[in-house]
């Protein structure tokens, strides 16, 4: 039987954290550790080595960004996958966030089933990336200019860079199937084999490459 995430909860505001800590482990999670700012959550990480970062963006001393920067770039070598909160409209450093290597963020007012199948989602491996917040936050943040990235795109297939371009614009793998018809299990192969050749993480880290590369622009569809 697979052990609960283990979670460590960083943000400013005590009643959020309550909150969320009572949600949690009601729901049989472990929280591990609290944060008031990005210092005592990449502290917290390092102390207790936990599965999953709830990590708020707006944070004094040290915001989250900073935070989760610290905590993916430095050991252990299996670091935590961070889930970043935001109020959307407030927060503008979402896509810098996804960029640093966060696996995907959480609206504050997130109903509790929400919350617990967004840890164990992350837990397991997979980007919390809701379509339609993803499409408007990426087309809204991320740089007109494509960045100083060189990645080589050219291990992937035709058909995989349509569904890499597909899945940076925010479609769901339901989507994915509906719009190239195709099965759900050949278009979770079709990305399980873009992460692959890439080297990437997650759906989180392909997003954020396809518009830094260049392959897909703000608001091109």
């Amino acid at each position: 039987m697979t052990a609960a995430p283990r979670v460590v909860i960083a943000d400013d505001q005590a009643l959020v954290r309550t909150g969320f800590r009572m949600i949690l482990t009601a729901d049989g999670i472990s929280v591990v550790a609290e944060a008031a700012n990005g210092a005592e959550a990449v502290e917290a990480v390092h102390r207790t080595a936990p599965d999953v970062v709830l990590m708020d963006v707006r944070m004094p001393e040290m915001d989250g960004l900073e935070a989760t920067r610290r905590i993916l770039s430095a050991p252990p070598e299996l670091p935590p996958r961070v889930i970043i909160l935001t109020t959307f409209d407030l927060d503008r450093y979402v896509y810098a966030a996804l960029s640093a290597g966060a696996s995907g963020f959480l609206l504050k007012d997130v109903s509790p089933e929400h919350l617990v199948a967004a840890v164990r989602l992350v837990r397991a491996g997979d980007a919390l990336l809701a379509p339609a917040i993803t499409r408007r936050l990426i087309e809204r943040y991320a740089t007109h200019e494509p960045a100083t990235v060189h990645r080589d795109l050219s291990p992937l297939t035709p058909r995989e860079l349509e569904v890499l371009r597909l899945l940076a614009r925010g479609l769901s793998n339901a989507e994915l199937a509906e719009r190239l018809h195709l099965s759900d299990a050949t278009v979770k192969t079709h990305v399980a084999r873009i992460l692959s050749k890439l080297s990437l993480r997650d759906r989180a880290q392909a997003i954020v490459l396809a518009y830094e590369t260049g392959l897909v622009t703000p608001g091109s569809y």
